[in-house]
């Protein structure tokens, strides 16, 4: 079992584990209790009321941050022709075809999202079992026609979600050095996309819970049914 600092320990101490809060307060009380020397990162991470062995109640989704997330993912683009120097420009890390098929095929890891132009898939689409989840897909808006926008947008705070096998879903939106409003606003976006990507067939309680932290912090936890409400304000 993990062992936890005496900063964490004192953090911890300051919270009733049972008790939900507003949003807001959930961020005040996060920066409040921020101690590490370095910018933590802000996580939000949500439980889903959906069957997570059933195929038709996958969720994922992308979403752009009003404010960033923080941090710049590095980004592969499979591409040919014009389309790569659009990914160039744009700020792709690393561009390529069938030598970067080969090269991931070799157990190269070395990057945070994949992305690629529709024409590509052809040849990316051996990678399948070796990447799962983290394939390019059309669905998770990361294969497109206009792969400069595509790279552009990751650059610039789009982030990705996914459930997991536990249903769950766990994504960055911000650092520490955020203002409290900024974290809000990221976070409401993120739970409005989340709840737009709601399956058809999911039933009863979407979001069972919701808690929020930072890297060397404590979970806060967060009142679905007010976390909902803000994200409606976006709507």
């Amino acid at each position: 079992m993990a062992k936890h600092g005496k900063r964490y320990q004192a953090a911890v101490a300051t919270l009733e584990r049972s008790e939900l809060v507003a949003p807001e307060e959930a961020f005040e009380r996060l920066k409040a209790m921020a101690s590490a020397k370095f910018d933590e990162t802000v996580e939000v991470s949500v439980r889903l009321g959906v069957e997570a062995r059933s195929g038709e109640q996958t969720v994922r989704g992308m979403v752009s941050l009003p404010h960033g997330s923080g941090k710049s993912p590095r980004v592969v683009a499979f591409a040919r022709g014009e389309a790569v120097r659009a990914a160039e420009d744009a700020g792709a890390d690393v561009v390529g075809a069938e030598d970067l098929v080969a090269k991931i095929e070799g157990g190269w890891k070395d990057f945070d999202v994949l992305v690629a132009s529709r024409d590509m898939m052809r040849v990316v689409g051996r990678l399948g079992k070796r990447l799962g989840p983290r394939m390019p897909n059309p669905k998770a808006g990361t294969v497109g026609e206009d792969l400069g926008k595509i790279v552009r947008d990751l650059k610039g705070g789009r982030v990705q979600f996914r459930m997991d096998r536990g249903a769950n879903i766990q994504v960055p939106i911000g650092k520490v050095s955020y203002a409290a409003e900024q974290l809000k606003e990221n976070f409401g976006t993120l739970i409005l996309a989340v709840l737009r990507a709601r399956p058809a067939a999911a039933k009863g309680q979407y979001l069972r819970r919701i808690a929020v932290s930072s890297t060397m912090g404590p979970s806060i936890y967060v009142d679905p049914a007010a976390a909902q409400a803000l994200a409606e304000t976006l709507m």
